[in-house]
C-alpha cells in the first residue's frame, strides 16, 4: 500500500449523514440547520435548554514550542477524542475553524491528520459554512460606517490620525498591510492612512469566540473602540449606531458549526482567532456545547502552552468560567531534536545529545502547566517511524523527574485505537487534585500582569516597553481600560520575542512596542517583537499546489 496524503484518507472515509451525527451527540433535530448533508449549525438556544445539566470535564491540547518538524495538536485533539469513545467515553472535540491564509500560504489545512480527522475536510478548510466571511464583512460594514461618519461632516470629532480601526480579508497579503485610501477628490472619502488585518486577527472574531449569546455579542460589538477624537476621547461602534447591523450578518455566523471525526464522533468545529496575534481558542459556545453534551470535552488552544494555553486559561477560562481537568502537552522527538540544534534534513537520525539539549523546552512547558497554571497534565509523544527507543526512553525518563507521564500517541497512523493508552492517562488525570490558577491578578496594573506573563511563563527577566508603549500604557490607564486581561502577540517560534531563540532561553526582556485596547473582546492587545496582523505569503505558496478536477474533487490541499 502507497502513502496517503490527509486529503486522500478523507475523501475515502464513509461520513454518515450529520443529522445520525446529531441524534449520536444527543442534539434534536429542532436545533440543527444543515448545510447540506455532513454540516450543520446547531442553534444556541440548545445551551439554555441544556443550562442544569452539570458540565463535563475539560481537557486542553497544547504544545511545545512549534518548529518546522510540525507536532500534530489538531491531529492528538480529534485522536484523543476518539480513544476516549474507544474507552467507551461520552467525549465530544471542539476546534478552531482554519483560516484561509494559512490553508494557502506555508502551513496547507488544519483539520488534522492521518487517521485523526474531522471531515468534510475539504470544506472545513475552505469556505466551511461561511462564518469566516460574515465575520469579514462585519468588521468592513463598522470600516465602511466610520470614514462614512468621517466623510458626512465627522460630528464625533474623530481625529483621521488616530483611527484604530482596520479593514479586514481572509488571505494573507502582505500588501495591504499599510496602504493611503479615500483618494481621487472630495467625493471620494476623506484621504488617510490605513491598512487590513487578517479577519483571524480582527476584534469581531475575538467577541464572537468570547460572546455567551446574541445579546451580549451585540453589547460586545457596541464597546468595540475605532479610533478617537481630536481631544482624545474614545470613540465606539455603538457611538457609530453599528452594532445592530454588524450582529444582524453574525446571527448565523454565532452558531457551532457541527462535523464529525472520520471515526464518527460528533465535532463542534466554531471560531478561529490566530495564538500568535489573537487569543487562539475556539469559541465559548461550542466549548460549553461540548461540556453539556459529553461525560469529556477535548478542546485545542493554538500553538505552545505561552501563547494558547496562557491565553485560554488568563482570558477564556476567566471570561466564561471555565476550568480544564487535564491538559495534554504535545510533543515529538523530532521537535525536540530541532530545539537541540539539528537541522530540518537530519531529524530522521538517532541524536540523543541534540534531544538532550532540546528537551528543556517541554520541560518548561510542563513545568508552567503544573506550577504556574496547576492543571495535571501528560506528554503526548506524537510518534514517527524514525524515533528510537532509546528517544522515547529518555523523554520518558525526564518527564517523569518531574512526576509527570508520557504516553505514546500513534492516532495519525492508528486513529482513535492510537490513542487509547493517551486516552486513558487523560481520564485518570481527570481524577486528580487540581489546582487551577490564572497567571495574575486582573486588577494589577498593566505592566504588573505583563511582568507577571514574562516572568512566570516565558521564564524572562521581565518586560521593557519602548516610548509609544509607555504613552498607550498611560491613556489605557487614564481612561479606566486597565483592568482587563492581556492577550500578548508574539512569535510562536520561541518563548521569547525572538524566533531565533529556541529551547528554553534565559537572560532575556520581551519588548512591547504597541498596546492596543479591545474593548469588546475584553482585553489589552501587546505587541511584541515584529509580530504582525497581516502575515504574507511565502516564497512557495501552499496555493500552488492546490487543484479541482472536473468532478469537483479538491487535490493538493494537505
Amino acid at each position: 500500500m502507497g502513502f496517503k496524503s490527509d486529503i486522500e484518507i478523507a475523501q475515502e472515509c464513509e461520513k454518515q449523514k450529520i443529522t445520525a451525527i446529531a441524534a449520536k451527540a444527543g442534539i434534536d433535530e429542532k436545533y440543527l440547520e444543515q448545510y447540506g448533508n455532513y454540516k450543520a449549525k446547531v442553534d444556541y438556544k440548545l445551551l439554555t435548554d441544556l443550562a442544569s445539566k452539570p458540565d463535563g470535564k475539560l481537557i486542553l491540547v497544547t504544545a511545545i514550542t512549534p518548529t518546522p518538524a510540525g507536532e500534530g495538536k489538531t491531529t492528538t485533539s480529534v485522536g484523543l477524542t476518539d480513544g476516549l469513545r474507544k474507552l467507551g467515553k461520552n467525549a465530544f472535540v471542539a476546534l478552531r475553524e482554519p483560516s484561509l491564509g494559512p490553508v494557502f500560504g506555508v502551513k496547507g489545512g488544519a483539520a488534522g491528520g492521518g487517521y485523526a480527522q474531522v471531515v468534510p475536510m475539504e470544506d472545513i478548510n475552505l469556505h466551511f459554512t461561511g462564518d469566516f466571511h460574515a465575520i469579514g464583512a462585519a468588521n468592513n460594514l463598522l470600516a465602511a460606517m466610520l470614514d462614512n461618519h468621517i466623510q458626512q461632516g465627522n460630528a464625533l470629532g474623530i481625529d483621521p490620525k488616530q483611527i484604530t480601526w482596520k479593514r479586514a480579508v481572509d488571505m494573507n497579503d502582505r500588501q495591504l498591510r499599510h496602504i493611503v485610501d479615500g483618494l481621487g477628490g472630495r467625493m471620494q472619502g476623506v484621504p488617510r492612512e490605513d491598512g487590513f488585518e487578517i479577519t483571524v486577527a480582527s476584534e469581531v472574531m475575538a467577541v464572537l469566540c468570547l460572546s455567551s449569546g446574541i445579546t451580549d455579542l451585540k453589547e460586545r460589538l457596541g464597546r468595540m473602540i475605532v479610533g478617537y477624537t481630536y481631544a482624545g476621547a474614545p470613540v465606539t461602534a455603538h457611538d457609530l449606531k453599528a452594532e445592530g447591523a454588524m450582529a444582524a450578518l453574525l446571527k448565523d455566523a454565532i452558531k457551532p458549526n457541527l462535523v464529525q471525526t472520520l471515526e464518527g464522533t460528533p465535532a463542534f468545529i466554531h471560531g478561529g482567532p490566530f495564538a500568535n496575534i489573537a487569543h487562539g481558542c475556539n469559541s465559548v459556545m461550542a466549548t460549553r456545547m461540548a461540556l453539556k453534551l459529553g461525560d469529556y470535552a477535548v478542546t485545542e488552544a493554538g500553538f505552545a502552552a505561552d501563547l494558547g494555553a496562557e491565553k485560554f486559561i488568563d482570558i477564556k477560562c476567566r471570561m466564561a468560567g471555565l476550568q480544564p481537568s487535564a491538559v495534554v502537552i504535545v510533543a515529538t522527538v523530532r521537535a525536540l531534536k530541532y530545539h537541540g540544534g539539528v537541522a530540518k534534513p537530519d531529524l530522521n537520525n538517532e541524536n540523543l545529545e541534540a534531544l538532550e539539549k532540546g528537551l528543556p523546552n517541554l520541560l518548561q512547558h510542563v513545568e508552567n502547566v503544573k506550577n504556574v497554571y496547576g492543571v495535571p497534565c501528560v506528554v503526548a509523544i506524537n510518534a514517527f517511524p524514525t524515533d528510537t527507543k532509546a528517544e522515547l526512553d529518555m523523554v520518558e525518563a525526564k518527564c517523569k523527574e518531574l512526576g509527570v507521564n508520557v504516553a505514546l500517541s500513534e492516532v495519525w497512523a492508528k486513529g482513535g485505537e492510537g490513542g487509547k493508552a493517551l486516552a486513558e492517562e487523560v481520564v485518570r488525570l481527570c481524577e486528580q487534585p487540581n489546582n487551577f490558577s490564572f497567571v495574575y491578578d486582573v486588577n494589577a496594573s498593566i505592566e504588573e500582569k505583563l511582568d507577571a506573563i514574562c516572568k512566570r511563563v516565558y521564564h524572562a527577566d521581565g518586560v521593557a516597553l519602548d516610548a509609544n508603549a509607555k504613552k498607550q500604557l498611560k491613556q489605557i490607564t487614564d481612561l479606566g481600560f486597565d483592568k482587563m486581561p492581556i492577550c500578548m502577540a508574539k512569535t510562536q517560534y520561541s518563548f521569547s520575542d525572538n524566533a531565533a531563540l529556541l529551547g528554553a532561553p534565559k537572560g532575556f526582556k520581551v519588548t512591547v512596542r504597541n498596546l492596543k485596547v479591545c474593548a469588546g473582546a475584553g482585553f489589552i492587545v501587546a505587541l511584541t517583537g515584529d509580530i504582525m496582523t497581516m502575515p504574507g505569503l511565502p516564497k512557495v505558496p501552499s496555493a500552488e499546489k492546490i487543484d479541482v478536477d472536473e468532478n469537483g474533487v479538491i487535490s493538493g490541499l494537505f
